[in-house]
């Protein structure tokens, strides 16, 4: 068994309109443990609009996270436990703060949120630190599955830079591989999720489920630039004018 993933982030129209960069940072893998199983790793971060280094940060939470699974995988036996979670949102938080210190600045100038889901034939594990989400089959239909972060006010969030993000964070583990999956940051979230009850709207993520599973490994670059010109589409942009990033996985038969 293996996956195939496509991902990406595309600015949002009031980014461009202000004359800022892209906040968001994404990623999407398969990689190979030490016994030879596929694991596929899924990350999604977007950078805080109110933090100088937003953007910045969500890169480097990318980095970190991309990093500490490498490093895991080189070791015979990990679990996919909440204690994995924690470690790989500390190895997060090391670096950001790291970079900060090493810059003069506090940590809150790279504020960003983080999602995650990490799966193989083992299982999979979801975390997530503030809002965006997770969307996934696991064996029981499509499924959001952690509930979007929201802070104490309207348009406010979490981030894994706040002091208290280990114990905010949300982790949630499935006993199979996941068969489909979407990680999106908050850019996306009205487009795709029903805002009342946190169901995915299934025709949304079934038409790039479809094509991803069709889709030859010669095409992969391709899958990769239409989800860029989706993403920057006059039809998203009405919806939204926030940056936006989006990444898919497919496990193959």
């Amino acid at each position: 068994m293996t996956w195939r993933v496509v991902s990406a982030s595309e600015i949002g129209t009031s980014h461009i309109a202000a004359g800022t960069t892209c906040d968001d940072s994404c990623w999407a893998a398969v990689e190979v443990t030490a016994e030879g199983q596929p694991f596929l790793s899924m990350f999604v971060s977007d950078g805080a609009g109110s933090a100088s280094r937003g953007g910045e940060g969500a890169e480097l939470a990318i980095q970190a996270a991309a990093d500490f699974i490498a490093n895991k995988l080189t070791h015979k036996e990990f679990g996919l436990s909440d204690d994995l979670a924690v470690e790989c949102v500390v190895a997060i938080r090391e670096r950001i703060y790291s970079r900060a210190e090493t810059e003069g600045l506090k940590a809150r100038d790279f504020a960003c949120t983080f999602l995650g889901v990490l799966s193989s034939a083992l299982g999979t594990l979801v975390m997530q630190v503030g809002d965006g989400g997770i969307v996934l089959d696991a064996g029981s239909g499509l499924e959001t599955a952690i509930v979007p972060m929201s802070g104490e006010y309207a348009n406010m969030t979490h981030f894994v830079t706040d002091e208290e993000a280990v114990t905010i964070l949300a982790t949630k583990a499935y006993p199979a591989p996941a068969t489909r999956v979407a990680v999106f940051s908050d850019g996306l979230q009205r487009l795709v999720l029903d805002m009342v009850t946190n169901k995915p709207h299934e025709p949304f993520f079934a038409k790039f489920f479809q094509v991803l599973a069709s889709a030859t490994v010669d095409k992969e670059d391709e899958l990769h630039c239409a989800l860029v010109r989706f993403l920057g589409s006059p039809s998203v942009n009405e919806r939204t004018d926030d940056d936006k990033s989006l990444a898919i996985a497919v496990l193959l038969s």
